[in-house]
């Protein structure tokens, strides 16, 4: 398996954690948080993930700030999120801001997470009990297959 390293922000109900934790049981992917990587060396990784839940249809800010701190130009990258519908489109501005700045976007995935931002609150959330098995099942298969 190629040596890879996930970078990823989750808060509210840990929905991106839950992946990025499934993400590296199946591939032995190094994983760090945004608020744990100012120190990494991309060098030393093949592939590098970036993941976060999404907000007002895009990840957060956290860690698209994280990203802009490394050279990525050149490196296999892909993207992974979670969001109250798990639309894979979230990432498009992600994919677009990473291949502008030169790496080679090798794989997207999202899924449904659990969210209670804003107005879903009043209703006491939407897509509850997700990332559940079959999503992290998924993510796995979606990791092997860029590592592999």
């Amino acid at each position: 398996m190629k040596k890879c390293l996930i970078i990823y922000s989750s808060y509210h109900h840990g929905n991106t954690a839950k992946l990025a934790n499934a993400m590296a049981e199946a591939s032995g992917a190094e994983i760090r948080t945004v608020d744990r990587v100012q120190d990494a060396d991309l060098d030393q990784y093949e592939i590098i993930g970036f993941g976060s839940g999404i907000a007002y249809g895009k990840h957060y800010d956290k860690l698209t700030k994280a990203m802009n701190q490394f050279r990525v130009q050149g490196k296999d990258v892909f993207v992974f999120s979670t969001s109250g519908t798990g639309n894979i489109n979230y990432n498009a501005a992600l994919i677009d801001l990473l291949k502008k700045s030169g790496a080679s976007v090798i794989g997207s995935f999202a899924c449904k997470g659990y969210d209670t931002f804003g107005p879903f609150k009043l209703i006491g959330g939407v897509s509850k009990g997700h990332p559940n098995s079959d999503d992290l099942a998924a993510a796995k298969k979606f990791i092997q297959r860029m590592t592999t």
